[in-house]
């Protein structure tokens, strides 16, 4: 928010930026909702760009009485943080009808991580530090990998123990925890909720599949990990079952798990997955006959059918790669991004980009 303020007033010459961060004790004021509403109107200034900021809303209670006002009399452009455990989508959706329209901020791309450390470093050097840094910046600032990861883990274990566990009574936060951590040792993998729960039954943990499908929607509700649907190609219509998820970030990753089970075609899958996001794209896993795209993307008019992999110089690996996408009859384009180390290429109609190139610079 800081930096999206220093952004209006670099780009504005006429902006009156009001900001309050509720958390401080100096706005121990504004927590009573009548008199933030009277803090904003006297901060207004006629004749400009007005803009009202502010930070932790949710400590101020029945704030959404002050921003409904404030917004109905048009007095300025108004933006709002707030904790997970009470500001979740669906307690936007019911405290704003109709008066808000939700900013999706992901973490760092590797674009930006790439401008952050503006590095003449090796262009796959760096993606190999991204992938463990992953895009949480404010882990940026610590100069040692323990502290990055201790800091990654610190916010990993804050949305889980105090927002999820708090927002949702639950008594029992170690099992949230270890179907979180299950998910994340199987990103990429198409999965259910009867799945996890079988699985972490059999290793001695009782839960069942409504519990295990509940938590994974809280999880996807606070954006820990994004939910993916299949897509048949073939009769061109949506499925219901085993959907693929997401971690919103690899850095949680490798600071939770560390290299566990490591595979890096799976992580690199995830890190494709959050980057179409990112462009825009809505992402479904493609279903063709008995065999599988990564990703089938699709924006307004486009659709492009996407295979995602580590080390593709292996002929029997290339082919297998390739052969999905050959099989599809239509005309919308066909990808394949590996460590391929080389500029954009094609095999049979087929693109072939280097994965760190693609993030950094390229688009389809």
């Amino acid at each position: 928010m800081k930096s999206f303020i220093n952004r209006l007033k670099m780009n504005d010459a006429n902006a009156n930026v009001v900001y309050a961060d509720l958390s401080v004790l100096e706005n121990e004021s504004l927590l009573e909702y009548h008199n933030l509403y009277e803090w904003a109107k006297v901060q207004h200034r006629d004749g400009q760009s007005n803009y009202l900021l502010i930070d932790e809303v949710q400590l101020c209670n029945h704030f959404e009485l002050s921003i409904n006002s404030l917004h109905s009399l048009g007095m300025y452009d108004i933006y709002l943080t707030g904790s997970n455990a009470f500001l979740l989508s669906s307690d936007l959706a019911t405290l704003f009808t109709g008066r808000h329209i939700e900013l999706h901020v992901l973490p760092f791309s590797f674009k930006e991580y790439c401008a952050y450390f503006d590095s003449d470093s090796d262009l796959q050097t760096l993606f190999d530090q991204y992938v463990v840094d992953g895009g949480l910046s404010g882990s940026y600032v610590y100069e040692s990998e323990r502290g990055r990861k201790d800091y990654v883990k610190n916010v990993y274990h804050t949305i889980l123990r105090r927002d999820l566990t708090e927002k949702y009574n639950l008594t029992d936060s170690r099992m949230l925890e270890q179907v979180t951590e299950y998910m994340m040792d199987n990103i990429s993998n198409t999965t259910s909720p009867n799945n996890v729960s079988n699985c972490l039954s059999a290793n001695g943990f009782m839960t069942n599949h409504s519990t295990v499908g509940s938590y994974l929607k809280y999880l996807c509700d606070a954006f820990v990990l994004y939910k993916v649907s299949r897509y048949d190609i073939q009769g061109k219509k949506y499925l219901q079952s085993l959907d693929k998820y997401y971690l919103a970030d690899s850095g949680i990753r490798f600071a939770v798990l560390g290299r566990r089970n490591m595979d890096y075609g799976r992580v690199y899958e995830n890190v494709v997955a959050l980057e179409l996001l990112r462009r825009g794209y809505s992402i479904y896993v493609g279903k063709l006959y008995k065999k599988e795209i990564d990703f089938v993307a699709m924006r307004e008019n486009e659709k492009i059918y996407i295979q995602v992999s580590d080390d593709i110089s292996n002929p029997a690996t290339f082919q297998r790669e390739t052969d999905p996408l050959m099989k599809i009859r239509d005309a919308y384009p066909k990808i394949l991004i590996a460590r391929t180390k080389h500029e954009v290429y094609d095999y049979q109609g087929i693109k072939i980009f280097d994965l760190p190139l693609w993030l950094k610079d390229v688009n389809f």
